[in-house]
């Protein structure tokens, strides 16, 4: 368990999700985290619910803590918080972002000096302890620094941050396309007669066991394909049946569709 005080400025769904995680699977304590939110009512939440330091005065916090993450709207006034953040944060302190749409560049000239700026593109299984988070780091961030921390909420994915959008809109995205496929293939299910229950228990089975099957045997999803389609047999007309409905471009468009609308929110901030 680390012992690095962490302070969130904003207490969203997202920042709550983090501090769950981090919370639940012992990687920190309560006591180590502190929250700020503009809603007295959020930050009394975050208090009952899992114990953090909440409320607190935001500029002792500030001092204090060795990872300050901002979890604030793009459009807030992050001029006056970068300025406030320089004001009162230790030059060791690593300003990690989790605010969509604002590069490393435009944080660092809120900010103003030299500061440790992480950017963290979180995933959304932070429960589950899987599921990538994508991050970026400036040249005076370490890897070490935030570590820890980051794996206390899933895995971490180190990029560039040129690769910021598009992991955006293929990895984060990610769990909403199997959810809509696991969706889907319950309803076939039913559609062909079997009861909703017994139809939703057999698709998780299957997405967990076929998921499982590749990690197990390290082959290609094309080479468990072959060996489970015979010649003429069920599984071959199915997966015929898949490939006109044009399933793989389908989903390929809706992968670049979400780094397309990444990328503007980022050009509209």
């Amino acid at each position: 368990m680390t012992t690095e005080l962490i302070h969130f400025i904003g207490g969203g769904q997202m920042a709550e999700a983090m501090i769950r995680a981090v919370i639940n699977n012992g990687t920190i304590a309560a006591k180590n985290i502190s929250v700020s939110d503009l809603r007295e009512t959020r930050e009394q939440f975050l208090h009952d619910t899992y114990g953090v330091l909440s409320p607190v005065q935001q500029d002792e916090a500030i001092r204090e803590a060795g990872i300050i993450v901002v979890a604030v709207r793009p459009q807030d006034d992050l001029a006056s918080l970068g300025k406030f953040i320089h004001e009162h944060a230790k030059p060791t302190a690593v300003i990690l972002s989790i605010v969509a749409g604002v590069t490393i560049e435009k944080f660092a000239r809120y900010l103003g000096g030299e500061h440790p700026i992480v950017r963290v593109i979180p995933n959304t299984l932070t429960d589950t302890g899987l599921g990538y988070s994508g991050v970026a780091l400036n040249s005076l961030a370490t890897t070490e620094q935030v570590d820890a921390f980051l794996n206390g909420f899933g895995k971490v994915l180190y990029i560039e941050e040129a690769l910021i959008d598009t992991f955006t809109g293929f990895g984060v995205c990610g769990p909403n396309y199997v959810y809509y496929f696991i969706e889907s293939l319950a309803d076939a299910g039913v559609l062909a007669g079997i009861p909703r229950e017994q139809a939703w228990q057999v698709t998780l089975e299957n997405v967990a066991g076929a998921v499982e099957m590749l990690k197990q045997t390290g082959k290609h999803p094309r080479q468990l394909l072959d060996i489970n389609n015979s010649q003429g047999g069920v599984g071959i007309h199915a997966l015929h049946e898949l490939n006109n409905s044009d399933f793989a471009a389908g989903l390929q468009r809706s992968v670049l569709a979400a780094v397309k609308r990444t990328t503007e929110l980022g050009e509209e901030r």
